[in-house]
């Protein structure tokens, strides 16, 4: 094993977004592909909603019925549409 290589069990969803990322030609756009892919799981992980809950604290949760979540859902959801105009309905049973 080459030193610093680690190796970690990934769900079949998540190894065909890594092959997927890794056909990706080296270019400016995969590199801008790289961060956004890393940004917009940062976000999604933690919305960080601005609206402060009863508590004094910002919502954390992305199973709440607020604004901020339900816009980030719709946001995603076009982008998917977007993405998978032009692909194979065979692409889309595979996610």
């Amino acid at each position: 094993m080459q030193k610093g290589l680690k190796y970690v069990a990934v769900t079949p969803q998540e190894w065909m977004l890594l092959r997927t990322l890794r056909e990706v030609s080296d270019s400016a756009l995969r590199q801008k592909l790289d961060r956004f892919m890393i940004e917009l799981a940062d976000f999604v992980r933690e919305p960080r909603c601005p609206k402060v809950q009863a508590d004094g604290v910002p919502c954390d949760s992305t199973q709440a019925d607020c604004r901020q979540c339900l816009k980030l859902d719709e946001l995603l959801d076009t982008l998917r549409r977007a993405a998978l105009r032009d692909v194979p309905e065979t692409y889309d049973a595979q996610l």
